[in-house]
């Protein structure tokens, strides 16, 4: 792992796109408002959840006021009941890192990061009845009842605590006959080799990421996080990818009366900084060859 600092990044060629991976709550957004307002730049998101509409607050999406003084792209550009995935992603972002201006790709879903810069497998198409059988056995067994269909290979290389990873090789599976594994080996060239950006990791101390997670999520709920939820509560549905933004389960229980507001609030931070821990595992596993960049002593 390289070590990283602010000195490092006032030395990148001022047109070389710049990636920012890091957990939730690291800082990233902040970093890359700091270097486009320095250096220039269009601010792209790599967040699974950022991308749709009917999560502002709840999401951290950038404020309305940073979108308006800052480009940014792939930001709030969905309906909330829309399927995505890391392929629409990596077609949304292509033209963005060949335009004008020089992309500074960020968020925390590592695998949009490892699908740009070390390729993507162009996988078949999944019928929506597969989805739904999917979808059924989960709700009744646990996602981790499709472990058993999906081979030994396969599951070496799965996030297996990540259910939406899990049901997409499941899913893969059942479709072609083929495992992920084998489909993965098919892997064309990447999009945005290593070698041809700057790629950093916002490296933390988790006791410094826990206080910023716990006072994020209270500042969430000052500015609004409640009233966004609500207006999801009269036709909420868990199954949508949209739903799956930590703390809006949470706040749907305390709308509906199953849990207080504290309780709520606790649960959901209990929830974001075991996210972060899965983040911080994927980082260290699949990118150690990028520079890490000090946030603890380095953001305030």
């Amino acid at each position: 792992m390289n070590s990283f600092s602010l000195t490092d990044l006032a030395r990148v060629d001022h047109r070389q796109p710049i990636l920012i991976a890091g957990p939730t709550a690291s800082g990233k957004s902040d970093l890359a408002i700091e270097i486009a307002r320095q250096y220039g730049g269009l601010i792209v998101n790599a967040d699974a959840i950022q991308v749709y509409s009917n999560w502002r607050v709840l999401s951290a999406r950038p404020s309305e006021k940073d979108e308006t003084e800052i480009d940014h792209a792939l930001y709030g550009h969905l309906a909330r009941d829309a399927h995505y995935s890391v392929g629409h992603w990596l077609r949304e972002v292509r033209p963005l890192i060949r335009g004008a201006k020089r992309p500074i790709i960020t968020g925390g879903t590592g695998l949009y990061f490892t699908a740009l810069t070390q390729g993507l497998a162009e996988l078949p198409a999944i019928s929506e009845s597969l989805r739904q059988e999917a979808n059924a056995q989960i709700e009744k067994y646990g996602y981790q009842v499709l472990l058993k269909d999906i081979d030994a290979d396969t599951q070496q290389k799965l996030d297996i605590q990540n259910p939406m990873r899990v049901q997409r090789a499941w899913e893969v599976q059942q479709a072609t006959g083929k495992s992920l594994s084998y489909w993965h080996a098919q892997t064309p060239a990447a999009d945005l080799p290593l070698e041809d950006c700057c790629a950093i990791v916002m490296q933390t101390d988790t006791p410094w990421l826990n206080t910023r997670i716990e006072q994020r999520f209270d500042k969430m709920i000052k500015a609004g996080a409640l009233e966004e939820v609500e207006e999801h509560l009269p036709n909420w549905n868990e199954k949508l990818l949209s739903s799956k933004a930590i703390g809006a389960r949470e706040l749907i229980a305390h709308l509906r009366g199953q849990l207080s507001l504290e309780q709520a609030q606790q649960s959901a931070t209990i929830a974001t900084r075991q996210f972060a821990k899965r983040q911080r595992t994927w980082f260290r596993s699949k990118m150690k060859h990028w520079n890490w960049f000090d946030a603890t002593h380095s953001l305030r």
